[in-house]
C-alpha cells in the first residue's frame, strides 16, 4: 500500500469513529456534548508509526494485575513482548490478554507526548486481532492509537499504564486529547 492510500485509509477509519462518537447511543461522548461533537483531534497519518513485527512470546505467561481509573484491580495475563525503534531509539511494549486463548492482544501505554499532545497519564491503547496478522508478523500501527472511553466521560473506568509500557519517546501518531 502506498503512502496515499494508507493516509486514505485512516482518515477514512477516524470518520467512521467520528460518526460513531457523535450518533451511537453507545458513544463515550455524553449525551449533552454530543450535538457540538465534530471530530476526534488527532496526529495526522505517518508510516513511521506502523510496524509488522513478530510477538516475543513467552513460554510462561504471568499474571499481573493492573489498577483501573476507579481503583479497581484488574487481572490481565502477560502474554509476550514487542520491540521496535522509533527513530533512533530501541523500545519494547507488553501484549496482555484478559484470559488465555483470547484472540486480541491489549497493549495500554503513555509516551513523550502524554499531558501535552495525548490524554493525561491514564495513556493510549492499541488492541491487536490476529485476523490482523500477516503471516507471523502483527500490524503494530500507532496511527490507530485511541484514547481509553474514561477520556470522554467520567462514567467509565479504564486500565492505567503499567511502568513497564511507559515509553519515553514520543509516538506522533493516533488520537490527541479530547478536549
Amino acid at each position: 500500500m502506498n503512502t496515499e492510500d494508507y493516509k486514505k485509509l485512516i482518515k477514512s477509519n477516524r470518520a467512521l469513529k467520528d460518526e460513531f462518537f457523535k450518533e451511537s447511543y453507545q458513544s463515550p461522548i455524553p449525551p449533552e456534548e454530543r450535538a457540538d461533537f465534530k471530530s476526534l483531534h488527532c496526529f495526522e497519518p505517518d508510516l513511521n508509526y506502523r510496524f509488522e513485527l513478530e510477538l516475543e512470546e513467552f513460554g510462561e505467561k504471568e499474571g499481573l494485575k493492573i489498577e483501573d481509573t476507579g481503583g479497581n484491580m484488574r487481572d490481565f495475563i502477560r502474554s509476550g513482548k514487542f520491540t521496535f525503534k522509533v527513530d533512533t531509539t530501541s523500545c519494547h511494549l507488553y501484549a496482555y490478554k484478559s484470559e488465555e486463548g483470547e484472540d486480541r492482544l491489549f497493549i495500554p501505554f503513555e509516551d513523550a507526548t502524554g499531558g501535552k499532545d495525548t490524554y493525561y497519564g491514564a495513556g493510549r491503547y492499541l488492541d491487536l486481532y490476529e485476523e490482523g496478522k500477516t503471516g507471523a508478523k502483527w500490524i503494530l500501527d500507532f496511527n490507530l492509537a485511541s484514547n481509553q472511553w474514561c477520556a470522554y466521560s467520567a462514567n467509565y473506568v479504564c486500565p492505567l499504564i503499567p511502568f513497564e509500557n511507559i515509553l519515553k519517546v514520543p509516538i506522533n501518531a493516533g488520537e490527541k486529547r479530547y478536549k
